[in-house]
Parts: C-alpha cells; structure tokens; sequence
C-alpha cells in the first residue's frame, strides 16, 4: 500500500511516500478505500520535526478521508457506503488518509448525503464541517438570516467554506484578509465585502470599538479575536476555530459584561455523530458549487510541497489529495 509516512527518531525525522502496511487499531474498525484526501493546516504542524502537534514517533499523515467502506462488523456502516471521516487521532497519533487505505472507528465517520460525491466531500473536508459547525453555534446563539458576518481568515479552508456557507444561508459574510490580490474570488464564494485583516480593529485608543457585527467567525485568534470581541453587537457572538494568530486573547472582561456577548469555541475533532451529521445536513443543503474551492490537486508524491505551501499560507482554498 502506498502512503506518506511520517518517522522520527533522536536523530533522524523524515516524511516520505512509501510502500507501507496499515492496521486497525481496534477491531471493530471499518477499513474504508479511500478516494481522497485533503490537506488542513493540522497536517502542516503533524508533518515537521520536533512536531508539537504529532502524538506518535511513525504514522501515516492526513486528518482527512474520504471513499468506499469494503470490511465493516458495524450494521449501521454497510460494506459499500461511501464516507467522510475525520478527528480523535487520526493523523496525529494513529494512521491517517495520506493513503490507499484507512482504518477507523465508526464513530468518527459519516455516511455522505446522497449529493455530496467523495471527491466534494474533501473539497470540504474537515473545515467545511468545522465552517457548518460555526454557523449552526451562531445560529443556536440567535444569528439570523440577513444580518453581517465577519469571517476572518477568509482565504483559508475554514474562512472560505465558511463565506460560501453563510451567503448560501441568506447571510451577508465580510471577508478579512491579508491577501487582497484575492478580493474577487472572495466576492465570487459569497462575500459581499472585502476587509483587511488591519480593518478588524475599530477605535483602538478606546476599551470598546463600534457595534459593527451581527456574528463573526474568526479562524485566526490571538489579537484579531480580541478585537472581533471589541466591535460584536450587543448580544452577538463569535465562533473561534483557530489560532494562527497566536494562543493567546489580549482581551478584557468589558465586551462580556457591558454587551453581553459571547465566545464559542468550535471543535470539530471530537464531535459527536450527531453533530457531525448536522454540519453535513447544512453543507447538503445548501447545494455548494465547491469546484471553485480547490486550489491544487497534489498526489502523495507532490505531498511535501503541497504542504509547504499550506503552512505559508500560500494556497486560496482547498488542497485535495488523491492517494490512488
């Protein structure tokens, strides 16, 4: 079987395509053919040496699959249905969908709605679901249709599903970016509104900024969520999914008591299968043309610069992996 495997000793780390073997780590495990795989930025942190995120010396990479379940002891998984799977340690600290097969327990996937194809279904990829997941937050919270979301980080998988998903709801996305060169294709996924990421600070020199959201999604952290916090509107929330931007929230108490706002964090690693399954009812309706989504098709031997590029930001979009 071919795969990308990932080793690392005291003095030795490679990331390599190979022919390798693969088991279940449980045996129950479906044993899924996978058809594609796609690259988030996890599998940028997972694939380098003295990897912080990596939880395992030797794994084949990839957080993401996606193809046709051939051994399943699971009733409720049939040999034959097509799946998406994704989350627990797949990728980071058992074997993952940088390859022809993948095992996995059924609990972390889900069968595929009748119009989203396999290869659709890594266009989308975990940041599609963490995107949907966001919006359902925002919508539990009491975000409705019509109003102004900002959408940090709109270039990326998460931001640009997220914009898509938003105008397909009948919201209005604002999309912030550091990368202005791509302002049309953000008009074309949905945006109404093109940002710059400097443009998220409102009235700096003052504790509170303007009230100038109805719901945000941030996918960068650190100082632009503090900010986002700073301009929500009284009683609006914001779905913070990621932390390029750093860890930590230089923020006060002062938007949470003074406009009673809220932070929800998304994670879509340990969903639970009914949240799974409602973010991809979300994504089935709303009938995504994702072609204009991808920005590059990589096979396993184009894996190291297709992640390289990923971790530098440099791709618009999703990446999608074809392991076959």
């Amino acid at each position: 079987m071919r795969a990308f495997l990932i080793t690392e000793s005291e003095t030795n780390f490679e990331a390599i395509l190979t022919d390798t073997s693969t088991e279940p780590a449980e045996q129950s495990d479906l044993k899924i053919k996978v058809d594609y795989s796609s690259i988030n930025f996890k599998d940028t942190m997972v694939a380098i040496a003295k990897s912080r995120v990596r939880r395992a010396p030797k794994l084949i990479g990839g957080v993401d699959a996606a193809g046709e379940v051939i051994e399943s002891s699971d009733s409720n998984f049939p040999v034959g249905s097509k799946v998406e799977v994704h989350g627990d340690g797949l990728g980071v600290s058992r074997d993952g969908g940088f390859a022809e097969i993948i095992y996995a327990p059924s609990r972390l996937a889900t069968i595929l709605p009748s119009n989203i194809s396999t290869k659709d279904s890594q266009i989308i990829g975990t940041a599609g679901v963490t995107a949907a997941q966001s919006i359902l937050a925002l919508e539990n919270y009491g975000l409705q249709p019509g109003g102004e979301v900002l959408v940090t980080g709109a270039t990326g998988g998460v931001g640009s599903l997220a914009v898509s998903l938003l105008a397909k709801r009948g919201y209005k996305p604002i999309a912030s970016t550091g990368s202005p060169q791509e302002s049309q294709w953000l008009l074309d996924q949905g945006a109404v509104r093109i940002i710059g990421r400097d443009e998220v600070a409102d009235k700096p020199d003052r504790v509170l900024g303007s009230e100038l959201w109805d719901g945000a999604i941030d996918c960068v952290g650190g100082e632009t969520l503090a900010q986002i916090l700073r301009s929500l509107k009284y009683g609006a929330a914001v779905a913070a999914s990621g932390l390029l931007g750093g860890p930590d929230i230089p923020a006060t108490v002062y938007p949470f008591i003074t406009r009673n706002v809220a932070l929800i964090g998304i994670d879509s690693v340990e969903a639970s299968p009914e949240t799974r399954a409602g973010a991809w009812k979300l994504i089935s309706e709303a009938k995504l043309d994702v072609s204009g989504l991808i920005d590059r098709v990589a096979t396993l031997e184009e894996l190291p610069e297709a992640l390289a590029a990923v971790a530098k930001g440099a791709t618009r979009g999703r990446v999608l992996v074809v392991p076959n």
